[in-house]
């Protein structure tokens, strides 16, 4: 990702009610990570009304730089197909983050599992938007280093405290793999001077993020962050992948999903 062009943090709007909250939080990633916000409506091209669309996405960006004229607005109409979505975002437009409805999980899980850059999915009716007190998932991928790379951006431009909680695996390579990545993510922590804390859990890497995330539900926590499913089997396009069994669950706590399938663009400083 090129670093001259302007990195956003872009929100995924649908034009009815729920928009308010969605732009709220993607406002609230802008401050912390001082990016543009890209107000974002993708829809099949058929569509009639898309000079309404394009009006009312306007009226939004001039509400936003009404209340806060410092903030750096953009607007985005889009007609592509949803699986290559979070593609064209990143690579066309510069997309870091992707604010998605969570009720919408299984309208965009396509586009989930092709990301190189995570979605953080919000509750319509969340009020939670603070990100400073974060529990995340630690289990034997690789891909963990990921996930506390952006556990590590909110807690060096926002202050987050974070929480790993550690997978106990019973295999002997399980355990090598949840060690290392335990190892890398405090040593990523202590570097930037970051508040965390590892708690070793009791489920294996299979059941992890289920337990992370009840720990997250009992806590003072804010944001939930955890690795997508790293192969994705026939049985789970019948039944929904596990992240939409998590989002259920999280009820109005924001979850960020990284996609392990994927390598994953980087905040540009």
């Amino acid at each position: 990702m090129s670093e001259h062009k302007e990195q956003k943090i872009v929100v995924l709007l649908e034009l009815n009610t729920t928009d308010q909250t969605l732009i709220r939080h993607g406002l609230k990633l802008a401050y912390i990570f001082k990016k543009e916000l890209c107000l974002t409506l993708n829809t099949p091209s058929k569509q009639k009304n898309m000079a309404e669309a394009r009006e009312k996405l306007g009226e939004y960006a001039r509400v936003v730089k009404s209340e806060l004229p410092g903030m750096q607005v953009s607007t985005l109409l889009l007609s592509e197909n949803t699986s290559r979505l979070a593609d064209v975002l990143a690579e066309n437009h510069e997309g870091i983050i992707i604010v998605a409805n969570s009720a919408k999980f299984k309208k965009y899980s396509g586009a989930v599992t092709e990301s190189p850059i995570p979605w953080l999915f919000v509750h319509p009716e969340s009020g939670i938007e603070e990100y400073n007190k974060i529990v995340q998932t630690l289990d034997l991928r690789k891909e963990n280093t990921d996930n506390s790379l952006w556990c590590s951006y909110f807690g060096r431009f926002n202050q987050a405290q974070i929480v790993a909680v550690a997978a106990n695996d019973s295999s002997k390579e399980g355990k090598i793999n949840v060690a290392r990545n335990v190892k890398l993510s405090s040593k990523l922590y202590r570097e930037f001077g970051i508040v965390h804390k590892i708690y070793k859990g009791g489920r294996s890497s299979l059941r992890n993020v289920f337990e992370a995330l009840e720990m997250a539900l009992v806590s003072d926590c804010n944001l939930f962050v955890m690795l997508g499913s790293s192969s994705i089997t026939p049985l789970d396009y019948l039944v929904g992948l596990p992240e939409r069994k998590i989002l259920k669950q999280a009820g109005k706590l924001p979850v960020m999903v990284i996609n392990p399938r994927r390598d994953n663009y980087i905040l540009c400083d």
